[in-house]
């Protein structure tokens, strides 16, 4: 088993655009997340965005030797432009998302229409979850709403590293010093107390699990120590 950590932009406000790509024992590789859609790597972005055609998704993974049908599943954590854009690059991946992002996804909510070209194609497979789900032997799904409805975290047990916590936007920065009860909130949440609950979720898995590292969804200071592919954590 083994964790590639993916670079897919440095927004000019530092914040990291984070994807992950995991390689089973039995040689499966699961992507979690796509970052932006290509244009935005390859077109004109602001003065302070740091993002280059290299943190492509696509291109990311060509740097570890994979190309895109190489993906067998693809985990939608949820529908954001900054973690959707290019969903649809991989034809043969399998899509992992839970039923409720799904559900209102289709039903139209505003902030996923952007994207919807990416994730809602005539020939996309999905595999629908129902919260917490053990998904691959060392991967496990979990619910964390909050941030948007259906909202996902992945847990992953590595056999050196130990359990590894990707919390994805449940928790997008450390919050040092504030409980989970009363960690602030942004207005990208569509439910703060929903937030806050995914969050004392989160904390409660880690310590009952003794996860060695938690890896946040867009924490500049948390993001640069942390090993980046072509490395790998296993």
């Amino acid at each position: 088993m083994r964790l590639y950590v993916l670079q897919l932009g440095i927004q000019a406000s530092g914040s990291p655009v984070p994807g992950y790509l995991i390689q089973t024992d039995d040689g499966k590789n699961v992507l979690v997340d796509t970052g932006y859609e290509e244009s935005y790597y390859t077109g004109e972005k602001g003065p302070d965005d740091r993002s280059t055609e290299a943190d492509w998704v696509v291109n990311r993974l060509a740097e570890i030797g994979l190309a895109p049908e190489d993906v067998d599943y693809l985990v939608c954590t949820h529908f954001d432009v900054d973690h959707a854009g290019s969903h649809d690059r991989f034809p043969n991946a399998e899509f992992v998302v839970q039923r409720r992002l799904l559900d209102v996804a289709r039903d139209g909510l505003p902030r996923f229409q952007g994207t919807r070209e990416h994730w809602d194609r005539p020939e996309t497979r999905y595999r629908v979850v129902d919260g917490d789900t053990d998904f691959l032997p060392g991967i496990e799904l979990v619910e964390t709403s909050g941030h948007v409805p259906g909202h996902q975290s992945v847990l992953v047990r590595l056999p050196e590293t130990g359990p590894v916590l990707l919390a994805i936007d449940a928790m997008p920065m450390s919050f040092e010093g504030f409980t989970p009860e009363t960690r602030p909130t942004g207005r990208y949440d569509a439910d703060a107390d929903g937030a806050r609950k995914s969050t004392r979720k989160l904390v409660d898995l880690a310590e009952r699990e003794g996860v060695t590292l938690t890896i946040y969804g867009h924490d500049p200071e948390k993001w640069k120590p942390l090993k980046k592919s072509p490395e790998h954590y296993e």
